[in-house]
């Protein structure tokens, strides 16, 4: 006699975290990481702006910063940061999540690696159109600001920063630095979606919708390895997203044309090395702030597993 099917058999559709509650637990997770990471966003941003060598280091350029400006100003740029996080990390992973189930198999909705990839490269890219880039661009704008007194400063606020920015240089102003921002980001979140999901079955057994819910440095851990290999990879990328974010288009001529010739120019006058200018920080930047998230970003979507799925852990 047949026994009857067990409520977890492969002939039921497995249940999986829809976009919406990854895009909630993603924005959760960037609203933490920017309140705890600001000050290395910050140092990191005057170290690859720093052609003259002003800046001797981190902890010197965060010295430095802190003794000149006050202790405030490592805050520079945190609303626009902490906003462009937010809605960064929303679009990123409710993205990523629309994109892998078009890859996925319609029969056992498994997903391969390069339709991980993929999918990850995709939202990187949508992210640095519609968010990263515009807000990235406000914020290097008011962080490369030096100075105490903010009416001698140009731009008195993101919003009115953006508003000279379109004033003096059109609304493209704000689009500054698109195609290394998009190079960059999409090839950081191809690598990061596939290296955590690759990290969290590898490390802790854990799969999607088997209703187990990491430990919090369980997640981090994962997040931490996952966004170690993105900066390394792409640092050329960032120094000229950040070269070319900086630089007015209001006086007229500019000294960097576009990403090739940006990096050409950094190269020949300043040697093979200062394409990687910022590297420690960002090291001490990103697989930290991927650790944030995640951690916080796991719970969130664990407490759904467990809540709304059918095949969570009772």
């Amino acid at each position: 006699m047949a026994e009857n099917p067990k409520p977890n058999d492969n002939q039921n559709p497995k249940k999986t975290i829809p976009p919406y509650m990854k895009a909630f637990a993603g924005s959760i997770g960037g609203i933490v990481e920017a309140s705890c990471l600001q000050p290395i966003d910050v140092i990191k941003t005057r170290l690859q702006l720093d052609r003259s060598g002003s800046y001797k280091g981190i902890i010197h350029c965060g010295k430095t910063v802190s003794q000149t400006e006050g202790v405030r100003a490592l805050w520079k740029g945190l609303t626009p940061f902490a906003t462009h996080l937010t809605l960064k990390y929303a679009l990123r992973m409710g993205s990523n999540a629309v994109l892998q189930t078009a890859f996925k198999d319609s029969e056992t909705g498994a997903i391969s690696n390069r339709g991980r990839f993929l999918s990850g490269f995709g939202a990187g890219v949508l992210e640095a159109l519609v968010i990263v880039t515009p807000f990235e661009v406000v914020k290097i704008r008011l962080q490369q600001q030096k100075g105490l007194s903010p009416e001698l400063l140009k731009y008195k606020g993101p919003i009115h920063c953006a508003r000279m920015i379109i004033r003096e240089e059109g609304i493209l102003g704000l689009w500054a630095g698109a195609a290394p921002t998009v190079m960059r980001n999409g090839t950081n979140q191809a690598a990061m979606f596939t290296a955590k999901n690759s990290f969290d079955v590898l490390l802790w057994k854990k799969h999607e919708g088997d209703g187990r819910t990491l430990q919090p440095w369980q997640s981090m851990l994962s997040g931490f390895l996952a966004g170690t290999a993105g900066p390394v990879c792409t640092g050329p990328f960032d120094v000229v997203k950040t070269r070319l974010m900086a630089q007015s288009r209001s006086g007229g001529d500019v000294k960097y044309k576009g990403m090739i010739h940006a990096i050409r120019t950094i190269f020949a006058e300043e040697g093979l090395l200062a394409l990687w200018k910022g590297l420690l920080p960002r090291l001490m930047r990103i697989p930290p702030g991927q650790a944030i998230m995640w951690g916080v970003a796991d719970q969130v979507t664990g407490f759904y597993e467990r809540t709304y799925l059918q095949n969570a852990a009772l």
